[in-house]
C-alpha cells in the first residue's frame, strides 16, 4: 500500500506537519511506503481556471511542483491531507492543492467525470488553535463532502483543537491517537 502526506502548511515544523508526519508513522507500522510533500519545500501556483487540464489529455498546463503531486497521487491507495484552519477555513495552501485537483478529479455531474476514476482513501485533517471542536464544524462537513464529490473514500477527519495553549508535538494524548488512525488507514477495506 503507498500513502502520501500532503501538508498544507508553509511552517516546515508546525502543527500540520507534526500531525500528518504522527499519522504517516501509523502507517508505516503496518507496513506501508509513505511520502510526504510540504507546501514549505514546493512551489505550487494557484488554478488559472483556463480549463486546458480539460481540453486535452495533457493535465494541467501549469508546470510547477504540483506535477510531483499529481505523479504521486496516480500511484497513492491513500492521502493524508493536513489543513490548518485559518480565519474558519482552510488555509490558502489547502485551497491551492484542492484547487488544483480539478485537472485530476471531476464530480460525477461533470462533463469531464471519468468512470475508471479511482475511489482513494483520505484522512482529511484539520488543527485549529481553538479548543473548540464543533466552532467550524459546518465548515469541516462541508470540505468532507466537497472531498466525497469528487470520488475520495473519506475515512476519517480528526480536528486536532487547542493549539493555542501550546503545540502539538508537546501533547502526549495525540502522539498514540494520531497513528492509530494511521494504522487504521491501512486495514480500512
Amino acid at each position: 500500500m503507498n500513502i502520501i502526506g500532503i501538508i498544507a502548511s508553509q511552517r516546515k515544523e508546525g502543527n500540520t506537519a507534526f500531525i500528518v508526519n504522527k499519522i504517516l508513522e501509523g502507517v508505516k507500522e503496518q507496513g506501508a511506503e509513505t511520502s510526504i510533500f510540504g507546501f514549505a519545500n514546493l512551489d505550487i501556483k494557484p488554478c488559472r481556471g483556463c480549463w486546458g487540464c480539460h481540453k486535452s489529455d495533457r493535465g494541467c498546463v501549469i508546470k510547477d511542483d504540483m506535477q510531483k503531486i499529481y505523479d504521486a497521487l496516480e500511484h497513492a491507495d491513500a492521502i493524508v491531507l493536513g489543513l490548518p484552519i485559518y480565519m474558519g477555513q482552510m488555509s490558502a495552501q489547502g485551497k491551492i492543492f484542492t484547487d488544483r485537483l480539478f485537472a485530476r478529479f471531476s464530480p460525477r455531474f461533470s462533463p469531464f467525470f471519468k468512470e475508471n476514476a479511482v475511489k482513494q482513501k483520505l484522512i482529511l485533517s484539520f488543527n485549529q488553535g481553538n479548543p473548540d471542536a464543533d466552532l467550524f464544524k459546518t465548515y469541516i462537513d462541508y470540505t468532507k463532502q466537497m472531498f466525497e464529490m469528487l470520488e475520495f473514500d473519506v475515512k476519517e477527519v480528526p480536528v486536532v483543537t487547542g493549539l493555542r495553549n501550546g503545540p502539538a508535538h508537546e501533547r502526549e494524548d495525540l502522539r498514540t491517537c494520531l497513528k492509530e488512525f494511521g494504522s487504521a488507514l491501512v486495514v480500512y477495506p
